[in-house]
């Protein structure tokens, strides 16, 4: 497991997934212009598009923090077993996430808090596991922070009409419905403070109900932004969402508000999907941004 230090606050990436996930980048990103991936295959290739094939490469993976002593889960993926017929890359999945959670040093009993930044098919995937037949929360004993507006969007039962259409049939039911039948849920709304260190905010756009998660601890900074971005190519080309958007306006000022501000406060910013180095430093440029520097996880393609 990779880990890094970050004032008092232990950092380590759980992988679960990473590979293509189907879709050209004019399909994932079709506001981003043509050139910047032709220019950027370089680099680009292999962590985050594959030259063959044209398809964008995606991690799946969870930020597990540790801070004032608690154990802290930034989004769970996608998750085993879970019946996903309009997203068939993530259909019935048996990936060995747990183990890999467990060779960071965690069994499921030891988490304290699930953070999930939003609500979609592969950040909350194992919030929840099969007992028998039925869904249960797989951290037993952890407070599930999920962002109100998110978790009313997704609800079944009030009838909103998502971009995804279908392609987040199934999520609510068996990964979020469960746990808060159990009562483990905190719906929060606005901001909410976990520790002196760590806060939550709302970020919408992406979706009605998502969230950035800010660090501060001594004189580090960083910012967990779940699918605010996907791809490195949208912190050069800041304007261009993923065709997830719920709203495309939102996405586009929320991304160049926390991009500009990690810009300014010389802070990591973090995204659920990045493969490679799976972090970066921003630093302005003009009107938009560029790459300042890599975090030092090792990527997927290089480990053993």
């Amino acid at each position: 497991m990779d880990q890094i230090k970050l004032g008092d606050v232990t950092v380590t990436r759980v992988w679960e997934y990473f590979g293509p996930v189907e879709m050209a980048p004019e399909t994932f990103f079709p506001e981003s212009p043509k050139e910047v991936w032709d220019e950027g295959a370089s680099w680009l290739t292999p962590h985050f598009l594959d030259s063959e094939t044209h398809i964008v490469n995606t991690a799946i993976q969870t930020w597990l923090l540790r801070s004032e002593g608690k154990t802290i889960l930034v989004d769970t993926g996608v998750g085993n077993h879970k019946d996903r017929p309009y997203a068939p890359v993530w259909n019935r999945l048996e990936t060995d996430f747990l183990a890999n959670l467990a060779r960071a040093g965690v069994e499921p009993e030891d988490v304290d808090i699930v953070i999930n930044t939003h609500l979609h098919i592969d950040h909350v995937g194992w919030n929840t596991c099969l007992d028998g037949r039925r869904w249960v929360p797989t951290f037993p004993n952890a407070t599930y922070l999920m962002p109100k507006d998110d978790f009313d969007f997704w609800n079944p039962e009030n009838g909103h009409k998502p971009l995804l259409g279908r392609g987040n049939q199934n999520v609510f039911e068996d990964s979020v419905a469960p746990v808060h039948r159990a009562g483990r849920t905190l719906l929060w709304e606005n901001s909410h403070r976990i520790d002196a260190g760590l806060r939550l905010d709302a970020a919408p756009g992406h979706t009605p109900g998502s969230s950035v998660l800010t660090l501060a601890s001594g004189t580090d900074r960083a910012v967990f932004v779940g699918d605010m971005l996907h791809s490195p190519v949208q912190i050069l080309e800041p304007d261009s969402n993923s065709c997830f958007c719920e709203d495309p306006a939102g996405a586009r000022a929320t991304r160049r508000k926390v991009l500009g501000w990690a810009a300014d406060n010389n802070a990591l910013v973090i995204p659920a999907h990045l493969g490679g180095h799976g972090a970066a430093e921003v630093a302005r440029a003009g009107s938009t941004f560029a790459i300042k520097g890599w975090a030092p996880f090792a990527p997927y393609t290089e480990q053993g």
